[in-house]
């Protein structure tokens, strides 16, 4: 059993066609069969119903498709530091929540950087659930995610603050100020749970005796552009993180609504996985960023 036939698997699986793979991969169609059959061979289970029509995964198989990715990109991950570690320097692979990697994590690796310009710096936004899977199997060395991580075998230490305040486009029809009231009124573009922020406002409304069900939610994105494209064009208000639309404000492109009584404060971490051996690169890393992380943030 080898890697390669649990990455022609996936390939096979997500195309839905052997074929089509085997012309993608410049490999003979036998030839890639004869990968797949080895693989349920020795795993010891049909993986894929074949037909006229294409491929279709069996219950075993949608269980192996499940862990073949991350075979893949952790053997992937693998072999890119044995590669790293014959040249001068080290690569961290950073991954971040989407608007800490685009607006508030840049400052940082810049400043780190400066210190230690022999190491190169990698940084990937992504979902924070996907942030703490990628440490967890090694494909990433840190992340830096909303809130606490979710998985105990995750150390975290805090490098910042920010804010989740109310936004509009600076024509839009809405006092300066309301009250929790007046915001059912308007339609809502909410950033999803990807962020691990939407958790937070659900429970600050239920603080203030509301549901989040009575909010007029005009739909979720976990893009902060996406929301903002929407905002701009008056479609409705939104909840954004203030390192996101700090420029807005300055340009006077988006007005601050204050809302009586209610504000949103979460924290930004830090994270990598406990009690695993690090390279003394990524240990300098992550303790000059508690150093001087909170005073770095773009």
């Amino acid at each position: 059993m080898n890697i390669e036939s649990f990455e022609y698997f996936h390939k096979v699986a997500m195309a839905k066609s052997i074929s089509k793979v085997a012309v993608n991969n410049h490999i003979s169609q036998p030839a890639l069969s004869q990968q797949i059959q080895k693989l349920e061979e020795n795993l010891g289970y049909k993986l894929l119903i074949r037909s006229n029509k294409g491929v279709e995964l069996t219950q075993k198989g949608l269980i192996v498709l499940k862990y073949a990715d991350n075979l893949v990109r952790t053997y992937e991950a693998m072999m890119e530091q044995l590669e790293e570690d014959t040249k001068n320097g080290e690569t961290i692979k950073i991954e971040a929540c989407w608007p800490i990697a685009t607006y508030a994590f840049p400052c940082v690796l810049c400043k780190v950087k400066k210190r230690f310009p022999h190491h190169n710096y990698e940084l990937i936004s992504n979902s924070y659930q996907v942030i703490e899977e990628n440490i967890l199997n090694n494909i990433t060395d840190i992340g830096v995610i909303y809130g606490k991580p979710n998985d105990e075998s995750l150390t975290h230490y805090k490098i910042g603050t920010d804010n989740l305040v109310l936004v509009a486009s600076n024509d839009y029809d809405i006092d300066n100020e309301v009250d929790f009231e007046d915001l059912l009124k308007h339609p809502i573009v909410l950033l999803n749970d990807n962020l691990n922020i939407e958790k937070v406002l659900i429970e600050r409304i239920k603080k203030l005796g509301y549901s989040s069900d009575e909010l007029n939610i005009l739909y979720k994105s976990d893009s902060t552009e996406s929301v903002k494209s929407s905002i701009f064009k008056g479609y409705g208000i939104a909840f954004l993180p203030y390192i996101s639309i700090k420029k807005e404000l300055y340009e006077k492109r988006l007005k601050l609504i204050n809302i009586s009584d209610f504000s949103i404060k979460y924290n930004m971490y830090l994270i990598n996985e406990k009690n695993t051996e690090i390279s003394k690169s990524v240990s300098e890393f992550i303790e000059y960023c508690k150093e001087v992380g909170k005073e770095s943030l773009c």
